[in-house]
Parts: structure tokens; sequence; C-alpha cells
């Protein structure tokens, strides 16, 4: 087994489609790692709905053997995803690195997160290799985006490599870096035991299977370890690496990346960021963990027929060890019955979370409106944190109402700043500053409200650019802001799971986008029921669902006027008890469509 200056730990850092995962497959297969015929597409995006939507959602490890000049090298490389809203698995994954190769497709040049995950990398204190991905595409332009690269993060253009992940050109050499610029990590396998916790996922049959990056220290099978953080302990039954599949070796030691099984059934067992140390040895420090992600962006998850409760908590529950960074807690809405409030680091996260609840556990969910979370000081002098409208004291308690603003940064072609500073303007951004990367390329910076970010931001900068927009946001804190909580009223009865909390301004306008939304929604009923949108007391706006009529006087031909009045007024008599005793019913439909367009009718 090799020791650790034969170790070489790295990542794979990028925006999103600039080729990762097809290099990290080139690797595979240039190390002999996996045979030509058991190679696919892909190889480390195996889950699902990550072959679904063609991006990587979980980070992954593997393990290479190569050889350099006489002697063999082991490499461990952790695959991470590229889209903003997986930030915090990229930074989970350089903990565990010495070393990063900052992939660049040589087309689209540097993209927001191409520069968000390379000071991630720096922060971490990692060797990064800038990488040119794609030089065989035929519209490539690999010196402009070196130049750059130079201009924006200060490599050197000189020292950047070139490779085509697709065709394999370039990867020996990639290969020959890695082994000579990534250093070699530090550790004794003499020391005691300290092995980081950087990952692990639910199995149906062997328990909890932990993701470890061993620090110092060597982990033998048999041996009694101990969790820190949750002060269990537990017999290590199996252990080795992903090759990409298990690999069951007889130890790990310092340095080395691998799995260890332990029987583990209890779900609250693994923490993410926890020590794992020898039972024996009680002088070993917990390692610094992770930084708590924060949460942004909440929603209600309800089962659509009201009986699936437990067997959500146990789907969300298996989710959470693999995926720390969304919480959940129960909670009771009027309109859906029990559910769960949950947290999200952004709306794409959501969506994922959403998508592999239906799928690997077979549940069929309802979702409220999502909507960030807010500060609010009472007059109490207490400090509020609102992750629900519901939650929103009266307006008499509230002294000081805070949003989040987040600074955003638009990287995109120059002829596009126009639409892009257009579109910050209508969400009330405040202007930062411009810098320019090239004579085509600039980052425009903005200070906007998160709860304008995470709608549908992304989308309108893709529309207003063409496609050649990207972002990238990081949280500033929490600000002051005139807010309010727009309740709907359906029949007179506010239905919490359709309130939002918005600007003042845009309430009058937002308030009757959602009515006129739902009166489309919601089938007529045997009596009128009137929509109405609320600030407090005061109503905004109101549309009315006629009642469904039966033409009583139907078989009235001719006579006295009063014979039809008196029928009338018999079945206006019925029309009021049947409002008094009835209840609307709210589709589905209806709560999705006011999240779809409440926000953009509003504006418009």
């Amino acid at each position: 087994m090799p020791d650790c200056k034969h170790t070489r730990n790295f990542s794979i850092i990028a925006h999103i489609d600039h080729g990762k995962s097809t290099l990290a497959d080139r690797l595979l297969q240039s190390t002999g790692t996996v045979e030509l015929r058991q190679l696919n597409a892909q190889m480390l995006d195996d889950m699902e709905l990550e072959r679904a939507r063609g991006i990587t959602i979980k980070a992954r490890a593997v393990t290479m053997h190569y050889s350099h000049q006489g002697e063999a090298y082991e490499l461990n490389l952790i695959d991470t995803p590229g889209h903003v809203d997986f930030h915090y698995e990229v930074s989970r994954s350089l903990a565990c690195c010495e070393g990063a190769l900052l992939l660049v497709d040589a087309f689209q040049g540097v993209e927001a997160q191409t520069v968000a995950n390379a000071y991630a990398a720096l922060e971490h204190n990692l060797e990064v290799i800038p990488v040119l991905n794609k030089i065989d595409v035929t519209h490539a332009r690999p010196d402009e985006v070196a130049e750059e690269l130079e201009q924006s993060l200060g490599f050197d253009a000189v020292d950047t490599l070139r490779c085509s992940a697709k065709t394999g050109v370039g990867v020996d050499l990639l290969l020959e870096q890695i082994v000579e610029r990534i250093p070699p990590p530090e550790g004794n396998p003499g020391s005691p035991l300290q092995a980081m916790v950087f990952d692990s996922h639910y199995d149906e049959f062997r328990g909890a299977i932990t993701y470890i990056r061993m620090m110092n220290g060597t982990v033998r099978k048999g041996q009694k370890i101990r969790f820190l953080r949750a002060g269990t302990e537990h017999e290590v039954l199996e252990l080795g690496h992903f090759v990409p599949g298990r690999q069951a070796t007889d130890k790990l030691q310092a340095g080395q990346v691998g799995y260890l099984i332990c029987n583990i059934k209890q779900l609250g067992n693994v923490h993410i960021g926890d020590t794992v140390t020898a039972t024996a040895d009680a002088t070993a420090e917990p390692l610094p963990g992770y930084q708590e992600p924060k949460r942004m962006v909440y929603c209600g998850l309800y089962p659509s027929d009201g009986e699936n409760f437990e067997q959500l908590r146990e789907a969300l529950k298996k989710l959470a060890i693999n995926d720390p960074s969304f919480e959940f807690e129960p909670e009771t809405s009027d309109a859906l019955g029990f559910g769960f409030r949950c947290g999200f680091l952004g709306l794409l996260h959501m969506e994922i979370i959403q998508q592999r609840l239906e799928q690997e556990s077979d549940l069929d969910l309802v979702q409220t409106a999502p909507n960030v979370t807010y500060e609010i000081d009472t007059v109490a002098g207490e400090t509020l944190q609102i992750h629900t409208p519901q939650d929103v004291p009266d307006a008499g308690q509230i002294e000081e109402f805070r949003q989040p603003i987040v600074r955003v940064s638009l990287l995109l072609p120059t002829e596009y700043i126009g639409p892009a500073m257009k579109l910050c303007e209508d969400r009330r951004g405040k202007y930062i500053r411009t810098e320019y990367l090239s004579p085509t390329r600039a980052i425009l910076i903005y200070d906007i409200a998160l709860a304008e970010v995470i709608y549908d931001m992304h989308d309108r900068l893709k529309s207003a650019t063409k496609g050649f927009g990207t972002m990238d946001y990081e949280l500033l804190g929490y600000f002051p802001a005139n807010l309010v909580r727009l309740d709907i009223l359906v029949g007179g009865n506010r239905v919490d799971a359709l309130s939002i909390i918005c600007d003042q301004r845009d309430a009058d306008p937002r308030g009757r986008a959602v009515v006129k939304k739902l009166r489309k929604e919601i089938d007529r009923h045997m009596f009128e029921v009137a929509l109405q949108a609320a600030i407090g007391t005061r109503i905004i706006a109101r549309e009315t669902i006629s009642a469904l009529r039966k033409n009583v006087t139907a078989k009235c031909y001719g006579g006295d006027i009063s014979r039809k009045r008196k029928l009338w007024a018999k079945q206006k008599e019925g029309k009021k008890r049947m409002k008094s005793i009835g209840s609307v019913d709210i589709p589905q439909k209806a709560f999705l469509a006011v999240l779809d367009t409440g926000e953009s009718e509003g504006k418009k």
C-alpha cells in the first residue's frame, strides 16, 4: 500500500456543463480503473435523477491507481456538482483534498460558478490547476479563454493545460501534472486515528455507509471506532475504496479516502463533518467540521392523500443522511393537513429533493409556495426568525421587518448588459459595479433581495441574454425593508397555504394577480364564492366565483310574475343556508397556479 507521499487527493470543479463528469470518465479509463467494456458515459452520475437531468447532484469519490516514472500512485478523485445550489457539496469535497482541477469550457469561457468555485478552492488553500476542456469543438477559442482566466482569476495563461475529455487528448499530461503539482496529504499513519466523515448514504441491507477521508492514523477491519459528535461506538464490519463500486480492503491509513460499514441502523447516528476515532484512544481531538449550510428557501411538503405522513417522515430521514444541507420539521395546515416544513439551499435543490422523494420512496407530494427566511424585531424586544408567512405577527407588534439581501454576480456578453440591468432594476436591485473580463465579456454586480432572486431570476436572465448569461450569489445579511403579509381569503376564510410575504409596493398588483388566477382554477360551487386578497384587515382585491344556478322557473309558462318571484326567493334562501354550511374545495392545481404566476404577473 502506498504511503502518504504516493497519495494525491483532488477534485474537479467547474461551471455546469463544462465537462466534469466526462473528464472523470476519461481519467477512470486512462488509469485502467474501469475496463472499456464496463465504461458508460457519466459513470459517476449513477443517480436516476442525475442521468435524467444531465447534471451532477451528489459529490462522488473514486480511487485510481497510476504509475508515473516507475512509481505507483494512488489518486483519489472527488467529483463535484456545478450548480450554485449545490455549492455546499463542493465545499465539503474541497475540505478533503489538497488540490483541484479548475475546468473551463474552451468555447463558453469563464462563467459565474467558475469564479465562485475557484475562490472556494483558494480559500481552502488548495493547489489549483487551470484546465481548458473541449478544445476539439469547432468554435473553441482556447487562447482568448486562457486570457480571461488570467484576467479574472490571475492564473498564468502559460500554465493552463488543454485537453478534450471527449476524445482523450491531453489527459495523459493532465495525470502527470496532478502527480507533480498537487502536494501529498499531510498525516501520519502511526498517529491516533482521526477520520473526517464527508458524506454517507443509507443502504437497505447494510445500514448507513459512511464516506471518510483519513487525516491521521490507521483503521482496520474488526476495530472498535467511535463517532465523536454522535457519541456512539461501533465495530468496523467492512472498509474499502470506491473503484467506483465498493472494493473491500483490510485497512485504510492517513491520506486515503474510502468507506466504512458498521451496521448502523439508527438514522440519526451519522453526521456529516463528524470525526471518527478509535474507542481505545481517548486523546484524539475532534477535527473542525463543516460550517452549517445556510438554508435560504422554505416550503411545505405534504402527502397528497393525507395518509402517508409516517412514510414521508422515514423518507426525509433517509434523505437527510445523504444530504445534510436540507432540514425539515413537522407542521400542520388547515388546507392540507399534516406535513413538513422543509428548508433548502435554493430552488433547484428544492425541486431535486421533491423529485428524489417521489422517485426513491414512491410518494405523491403536494408542495406549497416557496419563501425565504425573514427576521422581525418585535415591540417587546424579541427577534423572530420567520420561515413561513403564518408566523408573521400583527402589524402593530412589528418594530422592524428585515429581509435577506444577496450580492448577485451576472457574467454575460457585453451586448446584453442593457437587458440584464433592466432585469435587476425591475427587481429593485442596487447597482454596485461592472467589471470587464475581456472586450466581449463582463461581470455585473448588484445587491438584490433574495426573494426576488430565487423564483425566476435565473430563467429570466437566460431569456434576456439568449442563454449566454450565468449568475452566482452570496448572502450579505438581513436589512430592513417595507414588507407586509398578503393573505388570501376564500369564502371569508384565510387559507394559510396561500399567504405570501412581499414588498408593500408590490402587494396590490400581486394580490390582484393571485385572485384572478384562483378564479380560473377553483370550480364553481352551488353557492357564490368570494376570493379576496388582504393586508391585515384591509381588503385590496376581490374576485367572485358565481354560483351554479338551476333554472327553477323553467316549468312556469306565462301567468302571474309573483309565482316566479316566490320560486326565486325560495332558491335564494336555500343558497344562503348552503353558503353558511358549505365548504370550498380548493384543488392542488390552484396552489400550483399561484406559485407559478403570482410573482411574475404582479410585475408585468
